[in-house]
């Protein structure tokens, strides 16, 4: 049975003060019940769990990948990145590591920067929905992967099959030349924009373009780690501005940032924009995007998905050290040692290091990760020095 929890003294946006309940799982009214365990979070921010828009999850594993200075089209990178899987020893160790473990490392990329669900663009692997994954995967979607790795045929097709308000979610005008500018119109023309189609990256896109997404009811996944890294620029600010549906994805780590958070301080970086709305673009904007009605909030009633983040620290200016607590459906996964004993977790967290700061993390993913031949980059199993680490960036 879950335990009910008043988490208190914390803040909101405005520096407010500000206490939620947790009951069965679930955000309950305000006011504290007799057996609610209190957590003191000491001035610390409370924020809806991030929702990451776009990853691999199996990719984080391996670093940026590139061989040329710029790219005209993604497919290009990926002619690029091909012919090399038989010959790069990066590429060829990474293979070799048993899926599960490559998914792993993943999700533990997303919970440690506080992020409780992820729109995964690949198959819905079985691991994804086993007890005990690191954060929740998007499980109802459609997906293609894009026009030039699956040409029309199957993209049509992979639209239609698609249940009606389950986003479908297609890499789309991810370059800046002529072929990726003509996506938009050949999806279009092949009846795949409308109220749940999800563009991800759209750097081609032109404001006809733009108006007409939008005019469906589409929306669009900004990676601007990404863009940056294959293409050198990414969307501006006016041209973001005039997306109706929009939310932010961090990409695999083969092109994106490090994770969420290191993508949302670049996003506040190109735009310029105040901390609300770039709080919004992974929290309520990207829930409504990827039709997760229960998430993205901390209303009466949604999932008890919660992030607390240090006092006094903007989203945009946080990194994963500054994570003080996780809850995903009311469950503690990842926390701060001080919240670990007001919690009452017991064994089911226990002590690890995240980039040098004492952290607790679920039980079941530290014995996952002292059974997996991968690391995750900056993450120390302090009380198992026997574990043979490998560092991923």
């Amino acid at each position: 049975m879950k335990q009910s929890l008043y988490l208190f003294n914390g803040r909101d946006a405005l520096g407010r003060p500000a206490s939620l309940r947790v009951e069965a799982g679930r955000i309950a009214d305000p006011l504290p019940r007799d057996g609610d365990r209190h957590v003191d979070l000491r001035g610390g921010r409370l924020l809806p769990g991030l929702i990451n828009a776009h990853d691999h999850l199996q990719l984080n594993a391996l670093p940026r990948l590139k061989y040329r200075e710029r790219y005209e089209h993604a497919n290009q990178w990926s002619d690029d990145i091909d012919p090399r899987r038989a010959t790069d020893a990066q590429l060829l160790a990474n293979a070799a590591v048993p899926r599960a473990q490559r998914l792993l490392i993943g999700g533990l990329k997303n919970l440690l920067s506080g992020v409780t669900t992820v729109a995964h663009h690949d198959p819905f692997y079985d691991e994804l929905a086993a007890p005990g994954f690191p954060v929740r995967v998007l499980s109802r979607y459609g997906w293609a992967h894009s026009l030039a790795l699956q040409g029309e045929a199957a993209v049509q097709a992979s639209q239609r099959e698609t249940p009606p308000e389950q986003p479908w979610i297609i890499h789309a005008a991810e370059g800046i030349g002529a072929e990726a500018a003509a996506e938009f119109d050949r999806l279009d023309a092949l009846g795949c924009i409308g109220p749940d189609t999800v563009l991800v990256h759209g750097l081609a896109l032109d404001a006809a373009q733009q108006r007409c997404l939008n005019q469906a009811g589409g929306g669009l996944v900004w990676c601007p780690g990404s863009n940056l890294h294959l293409f050198g620029r990414t969307l501006s600010a006016e041209t973001l501005s005039r997306q109706t549906r929009l939310a932010l994805g961090s990409d695999s780590r083969i092109s994106g940032e490090r994770d969420l958070l290191a993508e949302l301080a670049l996003a506040r970086e190109c735009s310029g924009w105040n901390e609300a709305r770039l709080e919004a673009l992974v929290t309520g904007r990207a829930a409504a995007l990827l039709g997760l009605r229960d998430r993205g909030g901390l209303g009466c009633g949604q999932g008890a998905d919660v992030l607390v983040l240090q006092s006094g620290i903007a989203l945009s200016r946080a990194t994963r050290a500054d994570v003080r607590l996780v809850l995903i459906d009311g469950e503690p996964r990842y926390a701060d040692p001080d919240l670990g004993d007001e919690l009452g977790v017991g064994d089911a967290l226990v002590p690890v290091q995240v980039d040098g700061h004492a952290k607790l993390l679920a039980a079941e993913l530290v014995a996952a990760l002292r059974a997996a031949v991968i690391q995750e980059a900056g993450l120390d199993l302090q009380h198992h020095p026997h574990r043979m680490t490998e560092a991923v960036s």
